[in-house]
């Protein structure tokens, strides 16, 4: 992973990831960036990474399970192996509602005491915090075999106004 040499809000950290272990490497280290309570919502268009990066955070949270897509599912929770925060990992793509669908869900787990992953959330689940990382991944789309993916992450709120996203890099 490098940083890109284009100008960018300075609110934002810019990566660019070449290859998907780097990607789930990136989900490593932010993993150490977590702790319970965190909301991180991730976008980008299907294929671009989001639930190898989730790979990632489970493999950095320490938590039990393979981390898969919970498309079908809605919702998957992965409880920690040592006395690190559950990882719930969320498809809220066919979530209609917000929080109230998000509690309907009975996750088992106080979501405060969690680190939660949502995937497709915009719109419907940022009523869960004020603080929030948003990671958004961009590919190049149509017939390639382009692996490069340019990640832009955003710390919204207090939270996350001191936390050096940019350190993630390598």
């Amino acid at each position: 992973m490098e940083a890109p040499a284009a100008p960018h809000d300075p609110a934002d950290t810019q990566l660019i990831v070449k290859a998907p272990e780097q990607m789930r490497e990136l989900g490593r280290r932010l993993a150490g960036l977590l702790r319970p309570g965190d909301l991180v919502m991730l976008s980008g268009e299907l294929g671009a990474g989001k639930t190898t990066l989730t790979r990632g955070l489970g493999e950095g949270l320490g938590v039990r399970g393979a981390v898969t897509s919970p498309t079908f599912v809605i919702a998957r929770v992965h409880p920690s192996l040592g006395d690190g925060p559950p990882l719930v990992h969320v498809d809220a793509y066919r979530l209609s509602g917000g929080l109230d669908e998000m509690e309907d869900l009975d996750l088992d787990v106080s979501l405060s005491d969690s680190v939660i992953v949502v995937e497709w959330g915009e719109g419907k689940v940022e009523e869960l915090t004020d603080d929030r990382l948003q990671v958004t991944i961009h590919r190049a789309v149509g017939d390639t075999t382009d692996e490069v993916r340019h990640v832009t992450l955003t710390g919204l709120g207090p939270r996350w106004a001191d936390v050096d996203l940019a350190g993630l890099s390598v």
